[in-house]
């Protein structure tokens, strides 16, 4: 499961946050990037690996006063921002106001008496103390600032323990026993459920800060008995496996180009051995496996392999594989458990079939492949298997990389079919076993579906026989079992957390990221950026969001597709067909010509552009090998608001695949007969 800054954007057409508040702006540190916490009103959402984007914020950014940026604040009496954010983190209780309110006055009193019934007897042992509600007084730019931020237009604004509360009538809706344990004190600062690439960011960062931080992370046995070790979905089942999988796979190629570039082989037949491949990738990841203990003893983080579920609103009941169960408490709460492989419902699947969580550590070789499903775990999967020499089949309900742009996805497939892989249109609807599997060797499975007659359209039923049946139909967010609903965390149907920011709309001192954050990409990349944001953001009161727009990413099918910003369906749909203009070309690599890969006829690019502003580049699409390391370079063009024209007046390094985008002339219109590529 696969940077931000607050540039000075005069140039670019951009406004930060500085320019936006004359006051939203943080010293960069030492290991981190700076990050803006808004962006240009025409700036496109991300294309992430599956159909997911980030939704519009609850509220946007308020709009520039005409006060000019040195004269903006002469007249506003109040604390200084970056201040008064720290001043409510360190305090137990802390309200945002605007001062000499007389409603403002009225609510803060009513606030300060609400608190006041939380008070214990006075025969109470250890009666609970109720802290004086400090009262942060700010001007305008910095209310502005500070309801940007957490998304809370409320004001007076309620902070408790450095969570942002809301104002009064949030106060009330909270249930008057969870606030008065929420002003006790708990064994941890934060407490981290999930060991995953955004889970461990997260728990590393908040220790730095000086936090008490635990960090919970067990892994359920898929279907199959699969399990692995520390750092979640894309070290141990995900990204790593994948790549080095893949690149396994573009490997046997390179033998076979090797040949036509003089090189001598051994006579005879070239094999691959599965076990010999999986055992080097295992012994890799089990050593990230330990290098991550290893960084969270170093940052004095308590590893506990334990399944966390909450038994109060403080409070999670650890359970270990002994069923030993240990009671923590913790001011703070990071939901990062992941997302795990959906399954059909019909007999035999979960018997019979295996996912992406098995596939990495499989005993045997896989042989004859059928991966059902249209993601692009799915395409990914087959075409390294492909790649491997093995006979792999792709079944599809309907179009490939729902939330890609399509026409990229099309070419996705037109190259897989030239490339070896089968398609087949249907849905499985049953599975009988001829062979039953061995930690030696594969099973003999068939597989039933219904395919509907071209001619006809009557549907009959058809089968076919395969070893290994890999279902990759979706992920979906590990949080029954976590007990968010018994503490009143709102989950949208996708079971995410619905988030105000990171932050849970319901419980506040609850948050979220990653994939488990309902309209967050779901990229490993992404975790970490947010998890590490959020930990500066509640414990040191930094003023910095994570941006969820134009995060690059690459789908890692034989030939590489790479992507930033908008697909070519959704620009048309948010701007309209007569304001997009699409330049594109097809290219030749030079590493393809020797050996005449059948690749060669694939590569393509395409930038797509805003014709009524001045062609601001809004997407950007590329089929192509090593299209990551293409993606991950031009992907900051798009975070600067690049024009066409910015790529036009780059140089270019010759000879690569990416200098194409320097070189753009021909405008895509429909009706044109296809591109043919050439040499340099």
């Amino acid at each position: 499961m696969f940077a931000t800054s607050s540039w000075d954007s005069d140039l670019y057409g951009m406004k930060s946050l500085t320019d936006l508040f004359g006051c939203f702006k943080r010293n960069p540190r030492r290991g981190d990037e700076p990050a803006s916490a808004n962006q240009s009103t025409s700036d496109s959402p991300p294309m992430g690996a599956v159909a997911s984007g980030m939704p519009p914020p609850k509220r946007r950014a308020p709009t520039e006063t005409k006060t000019p940026p040195g004269e903006r604040n002469v007249d506003d009496t109040g604390v200084p921002l970056k201040e008064a954010l720290k001043q409510a983190n360190d305090a137990k209780i802390a309200v945002f106001c605007s001062g000499n309110d007389e409603e403002e006055e009225k609510q803060i009193s009513e606030i300060e008496a609400i608190l006041k019934t939380l008070k214990d007897p006075p025969e109470t042992e250890k009666p609970l103390e109720i802290p004086e509600v400090q009262r942060i007084q700010v001007n305008s730019s910095s209310k502005k600032a500070i309801q940007y931020l957490t998304l809370h237009d409320s004001w007076p604004l309620i902070y408790i323990k450095g969570n942002a509360v809301g104002g009064l009538k949030e106060l009330k809706a909270l249930k008057q026993d969870y606030l008065k344990e929420w002003l006790r004190d708990h064994t941890y600062d934060l407490i981290v459920i999930g060991g995953g690439s955004g889970g461990l960011a997260a728990a590393r960062e908040a220790a730095r800060l000086g936090k008490k931080v635990a960090c919970l992370d067990f892994v359920k046995p898929s279907p199959q008995g699969t399990t692995w070790g520390l750092g979640g979905t894309c070290v141990n089942v995900g990204c790593i496996p994948k790549k080095l999988m893949h690149q396994a796979s573009l490997l046997g190629h390179s033998i076979h180009d090797a040949k036509k570039f003089g090189w001598k082989l051994p006579e005879g037949k070239i094999e691959h051995q599965w076990g010999h491949m999986r055992d080097s990738i295992q012994d890799h990841i089990a050593s990230l496996n330990w290098g991550y203990r290893v960084q969270l003893r170093e940052k004095t983080v308590t590893y506990i392999n334990s399944y966390g579920e909450f038994t109060g609103p403080f409070e999670i009941s650890a359970t270990n594989k002994k069923k030993k169960v240990e009671k923590l408490t913790a001011d703070r709460f990071l939901i990062a458990t992941g997302l795990r492989p959906k399954y059909p419902d019909y007999p035999g699947v979960k018997e019979y079939t295996i996912t992406s969580d098995d596939l990495f550590q499989l005993p045997y070789s896989p042989g004859k492949t059928l991966c059902v499903g249209a993601s692009y775990v799915s395409l990914e999967c087959a075409g390294f298997l492909h790649g491997l020499g093995f006979d792999v089949t792709v079944m599809v309900r309907s179009i490939l990389l729902r939330g890609f742009d399509q026409d990229m996805a099309e070419r996705i497939r037109k190259h897989m079919i030239a490339y070896g892989l089968k398609f087949e249109s249907g849905v499985p609807t049953r599975i009988e076993q001829i062979e039953e599997k061995t930690d030696e060797k594969a099973g003999r499975y068939r597989v039933f579906w219904p395919k509907k007659n071209e001619e006809t359209g009557e549907e009959t039923e058809v089968s076919e026989e395969y070893n290994t049946i890999l279902y990759a139909i979706g992920r979906e967010a590990v949080t029954d079992d976590v007990g968010l609903d018994s503490i009143g965390v709102e989950r949208a149907k996708s079971k995410k957390v619905i988030g105000r920011r990171e932050q849970s709309t319901t419980i506040p001192w609850v948050y979220a990221i990653g994939d488990v954050l309902e309209g967050t990409p779901e990229l490993t990349p992404v975790a970490i950026q947010a998890g590490r944001v959020l930990m500066r953001r509640i414990f040191e009161g930094a003023n910095e969001l994570t941006e969820y727009e134009q995060i690059p990413t690459t789908v890692f099918t034989p030939l590489e597709y790479g992507c930033c910003g908008l697909a070519e369906e959704d620009a048309i749909k948010k701007y309209g067909k007569e304001n997009i203009i699409i330049y594109h070309n097809v290219f030749n690599p030079l590493e393809y010509t020797i050996p005449e890969r059948m690749d060669k006829d694939h590569c393509y690019l395409k930038l797509i552009c805003l014709r009524n502003e001045e062609e601001k580049v809004v997407g950007f699409h590329i089929l192509t090998p090593n299209a990551g390391e293409v993606t991950q370079g031009f992907g900051i063009a798009l975070k600067l608001a690049a024009k066409k024209a910015d790529f036009d007046r780059l140089i270019g390094i010759h000879p690569t695949v990416a200098e194409s985008f320097t070189t753009l002339t021909l405008e895509k219109k429909d009706g044109d007969e296809e591109l043919q590529a050439s040499g340099c």
